[in-house]
């Protein structure tokens, strides 16, 4: 089937938001190339569990492809009408289940090696969508912080080297009381701006307490989950059939329910958040600082909070993947001091995908060794590949780099 035959009727397995989505916009839908709108409906599907920011996004790119004249409708696709797909590709039900489809499609570019063809018309649909209708700067500078090194008593590996051009290293910071102001700070921004999903708290140990407006997830609060799911990963890797592609099949296809989360939070757009951290994350099963940095990352891609907290804790240390993924292995021996080194370069990854979103040049972070005296800011008016040796605490720093 090809988009200029679709019905209404196709899209009645949709969640209530997502159909009445998809209905409204089908006359829209059928005018484009097939391969777009399976993979525009790779999102649609999603709609009623996804962020303020997402829709807002989904929202943007529907409204300028309706504006649209057909002529220019033709313009702007005309690379993506020219991705040759077999019948195999297009049989694929594609409107029921356009998750599969994508990773057929991406299976099939790469083997016809279209794959640079494809990039190519994404990268030049993007860059006209974005001009047209330009993302919106966000409500307040964003501010991002990074805690590491918890369990390490002394600071010989060099820190923050990556972060170091980009700022100023403080060695001289008091470290008492600094998990509490950092935490504070985020709650105080939190309750000035109280917009849902606009500020993040992720927590590689257990959460400590923050404001109701701040919406926070942990490694240990997710422990049940996450065993839940280790076990459903053994029972494929067992079974001995379909090996890597049926384990992606089946993790994409996991849902909340199935992993004991019915009514944990009563919030099913965080629910489905954590679930696809686990099951779309390599490693966020069973590495903390894993499951931190990639948490970090979809967040800020996917929320683009105006505030976001990444605290690392130690992570197990590495044995045999068999034993990593056994559900029920016990005597897990912690290793804090690969942990920073994980750590150092994961503050160093969210501070990049920070900086990709709108408003960078406004944006402030702070990394701090936790428990100790170094710390790192990067902000507006912060000299870069500076160091100073002033005594402050964290809270005279975060004013100082905003």
């Amino acid at each position: 089937m090809i988009a200029s035959q679709l019905r209404t009727g196709q899209f009645k397995s949709y969640p209530p938001e997502a159909r009445a989505l998809a209905c409204r916009h089908i006359q829209l839908l059928r005018k484009l190339p097939t391969v777009f709108v399976a993979v525009l409906l790779r999102e649609v599907i999603g709609y009623d569990w996804r962020f303020p920011a997402e829709r807002e996004e989904l929202d943007r790119q529907l409204s300028y492809l309706s504006a649209l004249q057909t002529e220019e409708l033709r313009t702007l696709f005309q690379h993506f009408r020219q991705i040759d797909l077999t019948s195999k590709v297009e049989h694929v039900d594609w409107v029921k289940d356009p998750q599969l489809f994508s990773e057929r499609l991406s299976a099939y570019l790469w083997s016809t090696h279209q794959i640079d063809s494809f990039r190519i018309a994404a990268t030049e649909y993007a860059e006209q969508l974005n001009m047209a209708k330009p993302s919106q700067p966000p409500r307040l500078p964003r501010l991002g912080i990074a805690v590491i090194g918890r369990g390490v008593a002394t600071g010989e590996f060099p820190l923050f080297r990556k972060l170091r051009p980009h700022g100023v290293l403080f060695t001289q910071v008091d470290p008492q009381d600094g998990l509490q102001t950092l935490i504070d700070a985020v709650s105080a921004r939190a309750t000035a701006h109280p917009q849902p999903y606009r500020h993040w708290y992720i927590d590689g140990g257990t959460a400590m307490v923050a404001a109701p407006r701040v919406t926070a997830i942990s490694y240990n609060g997710l422990e049940p989950v996450r065993q839940e799911l280790l076990h459903k990963m053994q029972q494929v890797i067992h079974s001995g059939t379909g090996g890597p592609e049926l384990m992606e099949t089946t993790l994409a296809a996991m849902q909340p329910d199935q992993l004991g989360m019915k009514n944990t939070t009563r919030d099913a757009m965080l629910d489905r958040f954590q679930v696809d951290l686990l099951t779309q994350g390599s490693g966020t099963q069973i590495y903390s600082t894993i499951f931190v940095q990639w948490a970090a990352r979809e967040a800020l891609r996917r929320a683009q909070p105006d505030t976001l907290m990444a605290r690392f804790t130690p992570r197990q240390r590495q044995r045999p993947m068999n034993e990593l993924l056994d559900a029920n292995s016990s005597g897990v021996e912690l290793d804090p001091h690969g942990s920073l080194v994980d750590a150092d370069m994961g503050a160093y990854y969210i501070w990049i995908d920070q900086q990709r979103l709108t408003g960078a040049k406004q944006s402030s972070f702070l990394v701090w060794f936790e428990e100790h005296r170094q710390a790192l800011g990067i902000g507006p008016s912060v000299p870069r590949g500076t160091e100073s040796a002033n005594r402050a605490n964290l809270k005279q720093l975060l004013q100082w780099i905003a």
